[in-house]
């Protein structure tokens, strides 16, 4: 196992699990299209990768009608939504131990900046990270390599052999490979063991007690 100083963890799906906001506001902007969703189970492919992506690929939006839907998805999300979700057990304890053996701890997610601060804050884990890298409400930074590249470069960071991203997701192992870095996939979260295991990652965590063994 490498012994890694700087470690980025993902937010939805890693740090956290946002399946009922995140689920329940998809549905909200899709029903403002006429769109009924009977099953929310349905709308789980949304966590994870950028909103409007996901709008334009799953229902066949048009850029515009994407761009829309994601207003009204934040009209939910931005005052109720987002404190629809829970902490994973064992979570803070892991990100506690990291800090007092002097990691650096990062946030490397597609979710808007100022959505994941208040979302870090509000259930007590802002504290732990020395630096929070999201997107941007206009669309910009929401690819995962850009916005770990971004976390990187404004933390002057650059021995990417110490480097690794936390994610539950294939975007979280692409971004890592194509920043140079080594990622862990977690199967708690999303994501599926081969999905994980086909786009690179260097190791997976079933649990966030495995998740602590490689770490420390």
């Amino acid at each position: 196992m490498k012994n890694y100083q700087y470690i980025l963890f993902d937010l939805d799906g890693t740090l956290t699990n946002s399946q009922l906001g995140i689920t329940t506001c998809v549905a909200y902007a899709l029903e403002s299209f006429g769109i009924h969703t009977e099953n929310p189970e349905e709308l789980r492919k949304f966590i994870g990768p950028p909103l409007k992506e996901s709008f334009v690929k799953y229902y066949n939006m048009t850029d515009g009608e994407g761009d829309r839907a994601v207003e009204k998805y934040r009209e939910r999300f931005a005052t109720v939504g987002l404190y629809e979700n829970e902490v994973y057990a064992g979570i803070p304890e892991l990100l506690q131990k990291l800090k007092a053996q002097g990691k650096t701890l990062l946030v490397a997610t597609s979710k808007p900046t100022v959505y994941s601060d208040k979302i870090l804050e509000h259930f007590g884990l802002k504290e732990y990270f020395s630096y929070i890298a999201g997107s941007e409400l206009d669309g910009t930074r929401v690819n995962k390599a850009e916005v770990i590249q971004y976390a990187l470069e404004q933390m002057k960071i650059t021995e990417s052999e110490k480097i690794v991203m936390i994610g539950d997701k294939e975007h979280d192992m692409i971004g890592a490979g194509i920043c140079g870095v080594d990622s862990i996939g977690v199967l708690y979260g999303f994501g599926e063991r081969e999905e994980l295991e086909n786009h690179g990652a260097t190791y997976i965590a079933e649990t966030v007690s495995d998740l602590e063994k490689i770490l420390l």
